[in-house]
C-alpha cells in the first residue's frame, strides 16, 4: 500500500526553533531528531506560552517575551539561572521590568532546591529586576514574589494558600474574579413541526420531531426577559457553567441554560472556557499559535469592558478585584496606600 504523507507547514518562527534545537543537539544531529525537536518546541513550551497568552489577554501587559537561556561561559551556570520570561505591565510606573519563572505543579506545595532558587535570584540581582514565580495549579494561575518561598529542612517551599494570598496577577496583570448572577441564562424555544418517529420505551415512549427554533431570549439576574443582549455579554454567559432545563408542551420544547447559586470564576480561567466555546473541535488551545494573534478570542475584544457592561446590564452579580496580602515594593506608591 502507498505511504501517506502529511504536509507540514513551517511555523512562523521556524528558523529560530531550528536554531534552538541545533544549539542543544549539535549540527551533526539526525534530521528526524531535529524535526522532532522543532515539533516539540512549536507545540511544546506550552506552560510559558499559556501564561504569556493569559497576561496579554488580561489587558495590562505592555511587553512580555521569553529569555534566551543559552548562556556563556559554561561556568556561569553554576552561579546564574536565566528565568523564563521578562515582562512589563502598565500597573508598574517608573520601575524596571520583572523576571518570571514559570512552573506547573498539581501538588499544593511548590518546592525549589536552594541552589536553583539562588541561581535565579543571582540573575535577578545582577539585572536589578524583581523575581516572580508564576505557578499553575490545575487550571488556576498565581503570580508571586520569589521571596515568599520559605526554607524548610532542605528546600524552599510555598503552599498554594500562601501563593494565592500573595497573588499579584490581579493588581499587576488585571485578573479579577466574577460571578454570573443566579437565574441568568439563555432560553431557546423550538416549535414542533412534524413528528418523525415514535418508539416505545420502558417508561412510556420516545418521540423524534422535526423542529424549528422560533425564539431565543436571555434572562438577567432579576429574572427579566431580554433580547437585546450584546454579543460579548452573550459569550460570557455561554462560557459559564450553566444548568440545563427542559420544558415540553404540545406545540413547543423550551431548552434553557441557567446559572445556579454556586460558582465563581477567574478571568484567566474564563479565557480557556471562551476558547473552547469558540473552537470547532475539542482539542486543547494551541497556545503558541495564539501568541501570534492580535485578538486572542474571536468574540470578546476586551474582557474587562465586557465584564463591566455585563455587570451594569445585570448579568454579572459580583466582580472581585484581588490584591495581595503584601504589596511589592516595585508597585506604585498609590497602590500601596490602598493596601489592605
Amino acid at each position: 500500500m502507498p505511504k501517506e504523507h502529511t504536509k507540514l507547514e513551517m511555523p512562523t518562527d521556524g528558523e529560530r526553533l531550528i536554531q534552538d534545537v541545533l544549539a542543544e543537539l549539535g549540527w551533526s544531529a539526525d534530521p528526524k531528531t531535529v524535526a522532532e525537536g522543532v515539533r516539540r518546541l512549536d507545540i511544546g513550551l506550552p506552560l510559558e506560552d499559556e501564561f504569556s497568552v493569559v497576561c496579554a489577554w488580561l489587558g495590562k501587559c505592555q511587553l512580555l517575551h521569553k529569555l534566551d537561556q543559552q548562556q556563556i561561559p559554561i561556568t556561569s551556570r553554576q552561579e546564574f539561572q536565566v528565568p523564563d520570561l521578562l515582562a512589563r505591565f502598565s500597573s508598574q510606573t517608573n520601575t524596571s521590568p520583572v523576571l518570571i519563572e514559570v512552573k506547573s505543579k498539581r501538588n499544593k506545595l511548590l518546592s525549589f532546591k536552594p541552589d536553583y532558587l539562588s541561581r535565579l535570584q543571582n540573575y535577578a540581582d545582577l539585572m536589578g529586576m524583581p523575581l516572580l514565580i508564576a505557578w499553575k495549579f490545575h487550571s488556576i494561575w498565581s503570580l508571586f514574589e520569589a521571596r515568599h518561598m520559605k526554607k524548610s529542612a532542605t528546600n524552599f517551599n510555598i503552599t498554594l494558600e500562601t501563593a494565592m494570598r500573595e497573588n499579584l496577577l490581579g493588581v499587576m496583570a488585571g485578573d479579577v474574579a466574577y460571578k454570573i448572577g443566579t437565574g441568568v441564562g439563555v432560553h431557546l424555544r423550538f416549535r414542533k413541526d412534524k413528528i418523525i418517529e415514535t418508539k416505545a420505551t420502558e417508561d412510556g415512549h420516545e418521540e423524534q420531531w422535526m423542529m424549528t427554533i422560533d425564539g431565543v431570549a436571555f434572562t438577567d439576574r432579576e429574572g427579566k426577559r431580554r433580547i437585546d443582549v450584546d454579543g460579548e455579554i452573550q459569550s460570557l454567559i455561554t462560557a459559564w457553567d450553566l444548568e440545563q432545563k427542559e420544558d415540553h408542551t404540545d406545540s413547543h420544547v423550551q431548552l434553557s441554560f441557567v446559572a445556579g447559586d454556586n460558582g465563581i470564576q477567574f478571568a484567566h480561567t474564563a479565557l480557556v472556557q471562551l476558547l473552547n466555546w469558540e473552537s470547532s473541535h475539542d482539542n486543547r488551545p494551541h497556545w503558541r499559535g495564539l501568541l501570534r494573534k492580535e485578538q486572542i478570542t474571536k468574540n470578546v475584544v476586551s474582557f474587562s469592558a465586557a465584564l463591566d457592561a455585563a455587570y451594569s446590564q445585570k448579568f454579572v452579580s459580583h466582580i472581585f478585584h484581588m490584591r495581595p496580602h503584601t504589596m511589592p515594593d516595585f508597585l506604585p506608591t498609590e497602590a500601596k496606600r490602598e493596601e489592605f
